[in-house]
């Protein structure tokens, strides 16, 4: 028996060491988290910016056209990506205010009932029956059984942020929400790129229209005039075949052009918000120019104005906090919890001065048997984090090729669309050539046929490469951070 005490006496004098053993081994931190190195930005991508960048006007004065910005307005306010990325924002301050709840101590207003038998061989019984054969006890103090339990009051709970895991998911969360509100203005340059480009995809599809008509025009006078060539007897029937077979191809492909209409508009009426009907809209880009603003030192300050790369750089910081949070789960916790309130047995006696009753409790907590779940977080946030830092040099990278890629364009389609409008210019004299020649009987009416095609065929050709650069142009002001502003 004595033998039996004295290791009982050891057990209680060696338990505290090894709990504060079990306490700090529980607070080893994983290593902090090493970045992979970045790739370095090219030489021509680190040069002073151009002040007058093109991404710096508004969209309003960069397209400068009343029925474009007309759409464009329209589309701000009722598309549904706009409207979607605007309830993501909401997400994200909700969010926010979710995570700064919880530095403040959580109050809540309790009233509870309960009752309770016990045992006459449990130590409660027996206390309580003990208690009421006391003489300083009597009356309304004699613990009944069963025992009814009634608290009328407050209960708290705080958690003391003594390693600031709560103050660094606050941080997170209000990264987050300016992430996404750079996510909502990334949005609003493309909703207004995309309108621009289905606007001007509508332009050179009028501009087609025009040609074509013109085109059927000349065509219809070269069928009369080799109908009367036909009965003067100077050609044949197979002559007259092939004008009337070309000029019906030429009508057919202007039903091709007008469907192509119908399904741009209704693309177009679809970020606009509404559904189909007529898009109203200027002169074709036949008679468009390249804006004159477009100047050979484009900025490359594009990291400050892009909304994609400034998002992508905050969700990168949220997720370096993230790993901050997740480092900070392996160290103790102290938390407070604390009531206040009208404790009794009895109902009559609820609401007497006596039965008012207050505590607070402090305890320190500390992870000991699931580490593995935390190092399982752990492994999660860095991972996301690199993942986060991927994205981001992705974005970086698309967006510089998306920058040179434009810059090129335009100068490459300015080059083709003036080589272009010479063989137009030179094919239009060759038509007014071979019918003279035809008519005098110097060139055959395939010579005739096949400089009409030709001629169609080039001025179609110049009309969707102006499109091109009006698109190229568009793209580029989109890649440079303009059409939030």
């Amino acid at each position: 028996m004595v033998k039996l005490f004295t290791l009982r006496n050891v057990c209680w004098r060696v338990s505290p060491y090894i709990i504060a053993l079990g306490l700090l081994g529980s607070c080893q931190l994983p290593k902090p988290l090493l970045l992979p190195a970045q790739q370095p930005v090219p030489g021509l991508f680190v040069r002073q910016a151009d002040s007058t960048s093109i991404a710096a006007q508004s969209w309003r004065s960069f397209f400068a056209d009343t029925n474009l910005t007309r759409l464009i307005d329209t589309a701000l306010t009722s598309n549904l990506d706009l409207r979607i990325a605007t309830q993501r924002i909401e997400v994200a301050r909700a969010n926010f205010e979710y995570s700064r709840g919880f530095l403040a101590p959580q109050v809540n207003a309790v009233a509870s009932a309960g009752v309770d038998r016990y045992g006459e061989y449990t130590m409660t019984g027996v206390g309580n029956y003990d208690t009421n054969l006391s003489d300083n006890i009597r009356g309304s103090q004699l613990t009944p059984n069963p025992t009814p339990d009634y608290f009328l009051g407050a209960r708290s709970s705080w958690e003391v942020d003594i390693w600031g895991k709560l103050r660094n998911r606050k941080k997170s969360a209000y990264i987050r929400l300016l992430a996404s509100e750079k996510g909502r203005q990334a949005v609003t340059t493309a909703l207004v790129a995309e309108i621009a480009r289905y606007y001007y995809n509508l332009l050179a599809l009028d501009g087609e229209l025009e040609i074509l008509q013109e085109n059927i025009d000349y065509q219809q006078k070269a069928v009369d005039l080799v109908s009367i060539q036909k009965q003067a007897g100077r050609v044949t029937e197979l002559a007259v075949q092939q004008f009337r077979a070309q000029l019906l191809n030429t009508q057919s492909r202007i039903g091709q052009v007008k469907q192509q209409i119908v399904e741009n508009e209704n693309q177009l009426n679809r970020l606009l918000g509404r559904y189909p009907q007529t898009i109203r809209r200027g002169k074709s880009l036949q008679e468009r120019e390249l804006p004159s603003q477009v100047l050979a030192g484009l900025p490359t300050q594009m990291l400050i104005r892009r909304p994609d790369i400034q998002q992508a750089e905050l969700e990168l910081q949220a997720a370096h906090v993230d790993v901050d949070v997740a480092r900070a789960e392996f160290l103790p916790s102290l938390n407070l919890t604390a009531y206040l309130g009208l404790n009794a047995f009895r109902t009559s006696v609820l609401f007497s001065p006596a039965s008012i009753a207050a505590g607070i409790l402090g305890g320190l907590s500390a992870p000991i048997l699931n580490r593995r779940a935390l190092n399982a977080n752990y492994q999660q946030t860095v991972a996301q984090n690199r993942e986060s830092l991927y994205r981001y040099q992705q974005i970086v990278q698309t967006g510089f090729g998306e920058v040179m890629t434009n810059l090129r364009g335009i100068e490459n389609y300015r080059q083709v669309a003036q080589l272009k409008s010479q063989e137009v210019n030179m094919l239009q004299q060759a038509v007014s050539t071979s019918n003279d020649l035809f008519a005098n009987g110097y060139a055959s009416y395939l010579e005739v046929i096949t400089a009409q095609r030709s001629v169609l065929e080039a001025e179609l050709a110049l009309i969707n490469t102006k499109q091109a650069q009006f698109v190229a142009l568009t793209n580029l002001y989109r890649s440079l951070g303009g059409g939030w502003q």
